[in-house]
């Protein structure tokens, strides 16, 4: 991909959440899970995999159902993105958009899992963020501001699932 960046400048935004009762090698399988992120992001109405083993490097997924804007009441937004990079000793991946009715253009985003602090047995930290061209119909706060909503989701119902799984002793801390 050319850059282009003399003409505009490229929009980024980092958000992050708390996950409270979640180790960070729990919170991981539950990001790398590249085809099914749609069971923790809100408003995604589905999400699979079309090419590829889910979680390599190389692998697309199409997600739909979540709402912007600018594409009015009836029409589904949807994207194919591609797994660039995973990284299963730091706890991160980095993907792009490869194709999608949103208008994100050069859109890449990274999602980590770290440490919320010395004592993990508390809890980790969700670490969400992108860079993208200019979005026509959004404001970079606003389109920050539903990235922030959108991992706070995340956190909760990665607590809720890990929580759920350690009722039912598939997962032991």
């Amino acid at each position: 991909m050319e850059q282009d960046s003399h003409h505009h400048q490229r929009w980024e935004g980092k958000v992050s959440a708390r996950v409270r009762n979640v180790t960070k090698a729990q919170a991981w399988p539950l990001v790398k899970d590249f085809f099914n992120i749609h069971k923790f992001f809100p408003t995604l109405a589905t999400c699979y995999g079309l090419h590829g083993s889910n979680g390599d490097p190389g692998c697309i997924r199409y997600c739909a159902g979540f709402s912007i804007p600018s594409n009015g009441p009836e029409s589904v937004s949807w994207s194919k993105e591609r797994l660039i990079a995973v990284d299963d000793v730091d706890f991160w991946l980095k993907y792009e958009i490869v194709e999608s009715n949103i208008g994100f253009n050069s859109y890449e985003s990274t999602m980590k899992v770290l440490s919320d602090n010395d004592d993990e047995s508390n809890g980790c930290m969700l670490e969400w963020s992108f860079v993208v061209d200019p979005v026509e119909g959004l404001e970079l706060e606003e389109l920050v501001s539903k990235y922030r909503v959108a991992v706070q989701v995340m956190g909760q119902k990665f607590e809720e699932e890990i929580q759920s799984l350690e009722k039912k002793h598939i997962w032991t801390s």
